[in-house]
């Protein structure tokens, strides 16, 4: 059984801002009704404001107060404001949703991020990311490759399983599963390929950390450090004076320049004293 908020409760007893907008400015829909779950949101703009929000839903009650709950979050809200609204907002709105009901928030955020984009005024997302037009992977839902490469960025998902707990994708058919898997490969390896130094950055880096930062602190007690050279990993130095409370001082001197650059560069590095 499932453990809901009191907010949860209240907004799906009592829905807020329930029905249609004729002459809305803006109309977004997310979901599928094959699927189990839809959801149409209606916006009234002036001004750049956000006047009036109401919402047509057929799904579970986790869909209704996720919706109930979008209207009144983001009525009286300018454009720019309700366009930075997350899945997450909605559900700590809502203090809270299971992990199994956090997809009915992720539809509240995409029928609102729908009908911005179909807005006027508003620039076309594919435009803002500056990447090729989304592509559907998941057939069954809906869900698009920008969607589950954003619920990576934003939650850390490893697995494919925390895909489809979190967007549905891949709990149906189960066709795209394949698909999921390579999206959440791509996003590691990018991320590993951009957190990686070239050589002459990472001894950019060695150099200013010894500079700005080991130095400095071996100065305090009428220590130094000079680099000597950078060999792949051994980064060979020349050290003198001492640290305060230390028996052995060059062991001591060592293992600290040692674990510094390891946490600020590459785990791999090791200093050797000339």
């Amino acid at each position: 059984m499932w453990d809901y908020s009191d907010k949860v409760i209240d907004h799906y007893r009592n829905p807020r801002n329930v029905g249609k907008i004729d002459n809305a400015d803006a109309v977004g829909l997310a979901g599928s009704l094959a699927c189990g779950d839809q959801l149409k949101i209606y916006l009234k703009i002036e001004n750049n404001i956000v006047t009036d929000a109401k919402f047509q839903t057929f799904g579970c009650g986790s869909a209704v107060a996720s919706s109930s709950i979008l209207t009144e979050m983001i009525i009286g809200k300018t454009v720019d404001e309700v366009k930075k609204i997350t899945n997450q907002d909605i559900a700590d709105q809502l203090d809270g949703l299971p992990p199994e009901k956090m997809h009915c928030s992720v539809m509240g955020y995409e029928a609102l991020e729908d009908a911005l984009k179909n807005w006027d005024n508003y620039q076309d997302l594919d435009e803002i990311r500056n990447e090729a037009p989304d592509k559907i992977v998941c057939t069954c839902f809906g869900v698009t490759e920008n969607q589950i490469w954003d619920a990576i960025k934003s939650n850390g998902f490893k697995t494919v399983e925390e895909i489809t707990e979190f967007t549905q994708a891949g709990g149906a058919c189960g066709r795209c599963k394949s698909l999921i898997k390579d999206i959440i490969d791509t996003y590691y390896k990018k991320e590993t390929e951009e957190n990686t130094l070239s050589p002459a950055q990472k001894i950019l880096k060695i150099n200013n950390i010894i500079e700005n930062q080991i130095s400095l602190e071996l100065k305090k007690d009428g220590g130094d450090i000079t680099l000597v050279d950078i060999q792949d990993n051994k980064v060979m130095v020349k050290l003198r004076g001492k640290c305060s409370g230390c028996k052995n001082s060059h062991l001591t001197l060592k293992a600290f320049v040692e674990t510094t650059l390891r946490e600020a560069v590459d785990k791999n590095i090791e200093v050797v004293e000339v």
